[in-house]
């Protein structure tokens, strides 16, 4: 078997969503493959539509069907363990994908020897193939065999784990998983499986297509997901520190670390108007200053943040109620803003 791609799935069947999904799978140009579509206790109408799908289409797709929800990182660790390929991809169900998708990365693989190949996408609102915002996750300089140096690189922005194709054997070979129970596990899997990559190759071309609806995960902020994005950043950083990175890619690992933990989490949580508490923002300060005190010399940081994230992230490091009360502020007011202006456009 050539290629296994793994779909975990929870409440999609609305929309089309999941349809459109397999159907662009299915159009794959690649013919040596199976989707392992893992039903991750959905209470809507998803296994119906997957068992379907089974019954379509017997010699390429298969339903493992688990009774617990284990969030999307528990569903892909079983696919993994059900896959034949010598490769392995993984979609997401509201997402879709050329048809060219893997032709495209496996042949750049075997064209260059790479291990994993990863590629562009775009984001959209509705089912369209059609190029909406185009990304680029990683560039050519992240591409290649990973010298220390090119690892480096790569895990300033190791990018999305969707958006790339790998080979089992790396997988396997090296014990990889995802966090399972939680949102943001790829935050926590990664950097951890971006330390094994022998060779990585980047197609720049837009063929992952990333749909942001109302319930997506991006679009949606609580503090329970918030509270899951620090999880997944420790777990990151406990298991980089078991597998004895910690020393050789110390500066990499504390800005992904500060991202992830810090910055992201931190001000996802303060825009919320309900819930948020002091005592978390606290928790984030003194947990980011036990790990890594000095994060704000890094040579790396303030990378992927604006300006006034780092000014609101010093005044956090001199005060954390002034922090709290003064971009608690800065948001009501903001929110109050667009609402004057949304009334006056009605």
């Amino acid at each position: 078997m050539k290629l296994s791609v793994i779909v975990p799935v929870y409440n999609m069947a609305g929309d089309n969503k999941l349809t459109y999904c397999l159907d662009s799978i299915l159009s794959q140009t690649v013919s040596d493959m199976e989707i392992i579509t893992v039903n991750d206790a959905s209470t809507d109408n998803s296994l119906a539509v997957l068992r379907e799908y089974e019954a379509r289409f017997p010699e390429k797709v298969k339903v493992i069907d688990s009774p617990v929800n284990l969030r999307q990182g528990g569903a892909r660790n079983l696919g993994l363990k059900e896959a034949k390929g010598e490769w392995i991809g993984f979609i997401d169900s509201d997402d879709w994908i050329t048809p060219d998708f893997y032709d495209s990365l496996l042949s750049k693989a075997e064209e260059t020897g790479a291990d994993v190949v990863g590629c562009g996408y775009t984001v959209v609102d509705h089912h369209t193939f059609e190029t909406g915002r185009i990304f680029n996750d990683n560039n050519e300089k992240q591409t290649g065999v990973l010298t220390k140096e090119k690892r480096r690189e790569f895990l300033k922005s190791s990018g999305s784990m969707v958006m790339k194709v790998y080979k089992a054997s790396l997988i396997r070979d090296n014990d990889l998983s995802f966090p399972e129970g939680i949102f943001y596990e790829d935050n926590c899997a990664g950097p951890v499986w971006a330390m094994y990559y022998g060779h990585f190759e980047y197609i720049p071309r837009p063929m992952y297509y990333y749909y942001q609806h109302s319930s997506s995960t991006v679009h949606t902020v609580t503090a329970d997901r918030c509270h899951d994005r620090v999880t997944a950043a420790e777990m990151m950083l406990k298991e980089l520190k078991a597998r004895g990175f910690l020393e050789e890619y110390r500066d990499e690992i504390e800005n992904i670390f500060t991202i992830t933990f810090l910055v992201n989490t931190l001000f996802s949580y303060m825009r919320m108007t309900r819930e948020k508490k002091l005592s978390f923002v606290k928790y984030l300060k003194r947990r980011m200053l036990e790990e890594f005190p000095d994060f704000r010399k890094n040579e790396s940081y303030g990378l992927f943040m604006d300006e006034e994230q780092k000014k609101y992230v010093d005044i956090l490091m001199k005060s954390t109620l002034r922090f709290y009360i003064q971009y608690s502020l800065l948001w009501f007011y903001r929110d109050f803003k667009d609402d004057l202006l949304r009334k006056d456009g009605d």
